[in-house]
């Protein structure tokens, strides 16, 4: 079940979350993204104790996917050390899985 991920992504402004998420579906290197927000970050940047509102998109697609997807995050993301994890989907709905596979495979 590992060959598919959820990437979490968080930007400062909703319409760069929407930017990202339009960009990796229409690429079809994603099936989907939502976008949830705002959410409250507290982080470490430069030693300094840090506090934000931000908009969080996670993205769903395959594992083998992830390469091209953190390049075209990184293309349009405006932070310099922007947040790209992938959570490898340990279990999921059969039927969902197939659309995912069938909507990345498109153009391929």
């Amino acid at each position: 079940m590992t060959d598919y991920i959820q990437i979490f992504t968080t930007t400062e402004k909703k319409e760069d979350a929407e930017k990202i998420a339009k960009e990796v579906v229409a690429k079809r290197l994603a099936a989907c993204a939502q976008i949830l927000g705002p959410i409250e970050s507290t982080y470490w940047w430069e030693g300094e104790l840090e506090g934000a509102k931000e908009w969080l998109c996670i993205i769903k697609s395959r594992n083998d996917l992830y390469n091209d997807l953190e390049k075209a995050i990184k293309e349009i993301h405006p932070y310099d050390v922007p947040e790209i994890l992938a959570i490898p989907v340990i279990s999921g709905n059969p039927s969902y899985l197939q659309w995912v596979d069938k909507e990345v495979a498109v153009n391929r």
